[in-house]
C-alpha cells in the first residue's frame, strides 16, 4: 500500500482552516487530477480524476465517503475506485500551534488491486508525496486569500 503524510503549518487560526477544509466545495477543484465531483449526500460524493503518471495516461472514478468528522481538527475518509479497483483512506487534520497559527496534515494511503495492482501501486508511491504537498500549497494559498 502506497502512503503519504504530509504536514505544514499556516499562519492563520484553526478556526479558518476548519471553515476552509471542511466545505468540499471550497477545495475540491484544487486536488491534482480532479476533473469533477458530484454529492450524493453530506457523507458521499463521487469523484472523477485524470492525469498522466510515468507515462500512462488514465482517467478514473472513486466514491469518497467521510468515516470521521471531529470538528474542529480532524475528518478521516475512505475511497473506493469505481472505474478500477483500488481503495484507499485518509485523513485530513487542522491542529492549533497558536491562537494564530494551524499545523494542517495530510494523510492518503492508496491500494490498487487486480491485474493492474502490479503496474498502479509503485506509482502510487511515487505519486502520492507529489500530489499531497501540491493540494497542501494550493489549500494553504486559498486560505490566505480568504
Amino acid at each position: 500500500m502506497a502512503e503519504t503524510t504530509y504536514k505544514t503549518n499556516i499562519a492563520v487560526e484553526q478556526a479558518k482552516v476548519w471553515s476552509f477544509v471542511s466545505d468540499i466545495e471550497k477545495w475540491a477543484k484544487l486536488v491534482p487530477g480532479y476533473r469533477k465531483h458530484e454529492m450524493q449526500n453530506d457523507k458521499e460524493s463521487t469523484w472523477t480524476f485524470g492525469g498522466t503518471v510515468a507515462g500512462i495516461t488514465k482517467t478514473v472514478d472513486a466514491k469518497i465517503t467521510i468515516t470521521e468528522w471531529q470538528e474542529p481538527s480532524k475528518i478521516g475518509f475512505e475511497l473506493e475506485g469505481l472505474s478500477d479497483k483500488f481503495t484507499g483512506a485518509g485523513y485530513f487534520e487542522a491542529n492549533a500551534v497558536s491562537a494564530n497559527e494551524t499545523e494542517m496534515v495530510m494523510h492518503l494511503a492508496m491500494k490498487a488491486g487486480g491485474v493492474a495492482g502490479v503496474a498502479l501501486n509503485p506509482i502510487f508511491k511515487l505519486a502520492l508525496p507529489m500530489a499531497a504537498e501540491k493540494l497542501a500549497g494550493r489549500v494553504v494559498n486559498k486560505i490566505k486569500q480568504a
